[in-house]
């Protein structure tokens, strides 16, 4: 009698711990949670279906186009060319983590992701997001030693090197996407959990944990500083020695061919670092976690869309190479 009262009271308090659950358990493999997306109206989800489809149908080719012309271009084999085709790759793979899942949820008006689906998707969201990043940062070095080091430029950034930091950038990048992987897996969830958005976003599941997170906060915070904040001030540092060294060329003609070189980057990292920053204030002004859904559409879905014509648009060569791909397609 005494052991089943004591039974009828410890599931009493646990289910007053947590409300949704009884007995807060680790989502096996056979678990579901239900992504809620960006809209619930059923109509609004055909037109959402089209859009989002175009528009990455458009990242797809894009970024694809931008690969060929430079695998295909023996002019375009250069460090800046070589840095370019890898983060049209880090696009195309940033791009595939969330979207597809959106595109089969909004076709099928079903919401539901696998646990596993779910760790996949932090997993290589976190990995994708990092190597933008980073490659980011390495193209800024690259149009530092362009433009200060002209003479020293190839020796500088011979291919050895290249490699070397493409790689660098993806070890660490893989690194910090396991750290997250781990962290998440360790959580306990209840029986229902709906996710705010239209991918598994690390923070959301930290939010709607029934296990303690606050190392789990602390951690994910300070990765993100370290991932976002060392490449960022990495470019702000190479951008403040590139201007300084423009503003020292004579002719402004001089200083408008130096700076047209880097102007195509400096726009790609203000979207980058931009839409992500314009999300993190939303979530933080804004207290519907729906409108951060939204507002992260920007860098996950627009930026790698947008990326493909900012590099092509203001650069001959990538055109006239493009033009030769499309030709010989065609």
């Amino acid at each position: 009698m005494c052991l089943h009262l004591f039974h009828l009271f410890s599931t009493l308090f646990l289910f007053k711990l947590c409300p949704i659950c009884i007995v807060p358990q680790n989502r096996t493999g056979d678990s579901e949670f239900f992504l809620l997306g960006l809209t619930d109206d059923p109509e609004l989800q055909p037109l959402l279906f089209g859009l989002f489809l175009a528009m990455y149908l458009v990242t797809m080719l894009g970024n694809l186009l931008i690969i060929l012309s430079i695998i295909s271009d023996s002019h375009l084999h250069t460090p800046m060319y070589f840095f370019l085709s890898n983060l049209s790759l880090a696009d195309i793979s940033f791009s595939s983590t969330t979207v597809p899942k959106m595109l089969m949820n909004l076709q099928t008006y079903s919401k539901s992701i696998t646990y596993a689906g779910c760790l996949t998707q932090v997993m290589f969201f976190s990995l994708f997001a990092s190597l933008e990043s980073l490659l980011l940062a390495v193209m800024a070095y690259d149009r530092l030693v362009a433009i200060c080091q002209p003479l020293h430029y190839l020796v500088m950034m011979n291919p050895h090197l290249c490699g070397l930091c493409v790689l660098l950038s993806f070890f660490i990048s893989l690194l910090v996407s396991q750290l997250h992987y781990l962290m998440v897996s360790q959580l306990t969830f209840c029986a229902d959990v709906e996710i705010p958005h239209f991918f598994c976003d690390a923070s959301q599941l930290l939010n709607l944990a029934c296990s303690d997170t606050s190392i789990n906060n602390i951690l994910i915070y300070f990765f993100g500083a370290i991932i976002g904040g060392v490449p960022l001030s990495g470019i702000l540092f190479s951008y403040t020695r590139i201007v300084s060294s423009i503003l020292r060329v004579p002719s402004s003609g001089g200083k408008y061919k130096a700076f047209s070189t880097c102007g195509s980057h400096l726009s790609v990292v203000c979207l980058f670092y931009g839409t992500g920053l314009g999300v993190c204030l939303s979530s933080t002004v804004s207290s519907s976690l729906r409108k951060g859904a939204v507002a992260s559409v920007m860098y996950t879905v627009v930026t790698p869309m947008l990326n493909p014509f900012i590099y092509s648009l203001r650069n001959r060569d990538i055109k006239s190479a493009l033009w030769r791909v499309t030709r010989r397609i065609a």
